[in-house]
């Protein structure tokens, strides 16, 4: 994360709204944790108790967003819920795919000229191929990946499937947006250039957004079930 944020590791006592304030893109983390504003000067722990937010969960993606270059394994020491962490990452999904995709692409083209360049006409078919790979995507995980994770975690050992398949094939979705950007920067020529730069705004966040969001399956997520398959194998 830029170093505009204030790059610390947050614990259970420090205020809710010092976090926000200090990073304002745990925000997101908030509506994907299920967490509503208006909780005053409580701490993360008294906020994650009344919502019944794992504690332990919350502050590893936190400090996993916060500072990428945190080592995964001290993270996974903290003793995830995997059962709260399936429920954001599933939230996520859900953002992506219904909320800050849609808008994108309505600003996209709101901000371009659709009706008299071939290059407008580009750009939208680009991202709309990126979207449904984006879509593909996620659609995997929701159908394969997290299914077989809850499955891991009622005992089940009769399974083909193993977490480090979903692991050696998990491209990052990401790229694409970030090649999308290029192409709208150096060969769309605006004549307003508000409305572009606004949706290029939009668009370097998604793409930051969606590396957190493979940042968090890779780093959370992937090492903690291999740790359960290994015990599983051992018993």
């Amino acid at each position: 994360m830029n170093n505009m944020y204030k790059i610390v590791k947050y614990k259970e006592t420090d205020l809710m709204s010092d976090l926000i304030c200090e990073n304002y893109p745990m925000l997101l983390v908030l509506s994907r944790f299920g967490i509503a504003l208006g909780f005053g000067d409580k701490s993360i722990e008294e906020v994650c108790t009344e919502t019944n937010v794992d504690i332990n969960t919350f502050l590893a993606v936190v400090n996993l967003l916060i500072d990428e270059e945190r080592d995964a394994i001290t993270i996974n020491d903290r003793g995830l819920s995997i059962t709260s962490l399936l429920l954001y990452l599933r939230k996520s999904h859900l953002y992506f795919c219904d909320f800050r995709l849609p808008s994108i692409r309505r600003k996209l083209i709101e901000a371009i000229d659709c009706g008299n360049s071939d290059i407008a006409l580009v750009i939208i078919r680009y991202y709309d191929e990126y979207v449904a790979e984006v879509r593909k995507h996620m659609m995997y995980e929701e159908t394969t990946v997290f299914p077989y994770v809850e499955k891991i975690l009622d005992g089940d050992t009769s399974l083909q499937y193993n977490i480090k398949k979903f692991s050696s094939q998990h491209n990052k979705v990401d790229d694409k947006l970030f090649e999308l950007k290029n192409i709208i920067i150096k060969y769309y020529p605006a004549q307003s250039s508000n409305e572009l730069n606004s949706v290029l705004f939009d668009i370097f966040s998604c793409a930051q957004d969606l590396a957190s969001h493979n940042d968090i399956e890779d780093c959370l997520l992937v090492p903690a079930i291999k740790n359960i398959e290994l015990k599983q194998n051992k018993s």
